[in-house]
Order: C-alpha cells, then sequence, then structure tokens
C-alpha cells in the first residue's frame, strides 16, 4: 500500500510546512493538535509529535492535507521524509490515522482556535478564494492560533502591490463581518518570491 500514498511537501517557513497526501487523511472536518498530550489516540500525530529532533509544537489535518508546525532549526528537507513516513505508516495501519474530534469542552474566554479554523477555513473556501481567483490569485489559510489567522497569499497575489488592500480592506473586512472572534491577521507570504515583488529582498 505504501507505493500508492503520494504525499507532496510545500514548506511555507522553516516552522511550518504542508504535506498534501494522495489519500485522505481524515474526513471529519479539522483537526488541530498543540500537543504531544492532545495527540494521544490519534497514531498519525502521535508519530508525528514523536519524530526526534524537530520539535513538533502543532499538527493540524483537514482531508488530505496535515500541517506541522515545529520549532528545531532542522530544514523540512530533513524531517520531511520523517514526517512522510509517519503520514505513511499512519494511513497503512488500517487504524483510523486520526481520532474523531472530542465533544467540546468549555474553552477559557469563549473563543476556540479549532472552532474558529472550520469557520475561517469555510469563509475562505466560500467568499475569500472566488473573489481573489477572478485576479488569478489564491489564499491559503495557515493556522488560527490565539484567534489571529495565519495566512499565505499564492498565485496572483503573491508579490502584487494590491496585496496588502486585498488583505486589509477585502479579507479582513470579511472575516470581521462573518467571524468577529477573530484578533488579527498574520501575512506569512514571500512577496519577494513573487511575479511582481513589491518588497524588496534585502531589507528586513
Amino acid at each position: 500500500m505504501d507505493a500508492e500514498i503520494r504525499i507532496t511537501a510545500e514548506p511555507i517557513d522553516n516552522a511550518h510546512c504542508k504535506f498534501l497526501v494522495s489519500l485522505p487523511v481524515h474526513s471529519g472536518g479539522v483537526r488541530r493538535f498543540a500537543s504531544s498530550e492532545a495527540a494521544r489516540g490519534s497514531p498519525l500525530a502521535e508519530a508525528i509529535f514523536a519524530i526526534p529532533g524537530a520539535e513538533v509544537t502543532e499538527v493540524i489535518v483537514s482531508g488530505n492535507l496535515v500541517t506541522v508546525v515545529k520549532r528545531s532549526a532542522a530544514p523540512w528537507q530533513a524531517v520531511g521524509k520523517s514526517v512522510g513516513a509517519a503520514i505513511r505508516s499512519a494511513l497503512a495501519s488500517g487504524r483510523a490515522a486520526v481520532a474523531p474530534k472530542p465533544a467540546g469542552a468549555a474553552v477559557p474566554g469563549g473563543v476556540d482556535d479549532d472552532a474558529l479554523y472550520d469557520r475561517v477555513a469555510e469563509l475562505f473556501d466560500a467568499q475569500v478564494n472566488p473573489m481573489v481567483a477572478r485576479h488569478g490569485g489564491r489564499v491559503e489559510l495557515i493556522d488560527v492560533q490565539d484567534a489571529v489567522v495565519m495566512l499565505r497569499m499564492a498565485g496572483g497575489c503573491q508579490g502584487c502591490g494590491m496585496a496588502d488592500v486585498t488583505l486589509r480592506q477585502g479579507i479582513e473586512a470579511m472575516l470581521q463581518q462573518s467571524v468577529p472572534e477573530v484578533k488579527g491577521i498574520v501575512d506569512i507570504t514571500d512577496h519577494t518570491a513573487g511575479t511582481n515583488p513589491y518588497f524588496a529582498a534585502a531589507k528586513k
């Protein structure tokens, strides 16, 4: 079965990497694991948190996508192989790779990042991406941490001089209206790598 599982790694930055799997990993919405303790009972997340030297801090699983967040400085070229092996092993075991989301527990302050991630992802699919697709762009939801949305712009939006306008007047306005619990947005796009970069690469 291993030969049938294809995994494509898409590093976002040194801390975040998306792994696109050719088979469904989890069909029950989004599961977000913020610790090895939270991963117990979900073999795929358990295995990723256990990767030696990776210092994994978060695993997000949705459909065919596995997003891994790590603290170590180790390059994704090295860590990615272990993540791929963990995904293949979990899918080949015959058991559910990811356990169903437990019944919602009370969250301090009433803000649940998992629930916000679900709602923001739905908004991106239904409204945000159809809007930016008209200009050849795409916006990817990376994570929601402490009610702050982390996103990356791709396609025509990457390096576009109007990206900040799209972000503030378009996406941020939609989020304020549809998901008012969101406290802010962080754009982690490397705009210097876009087709029309408007940030000078040398300036930090």
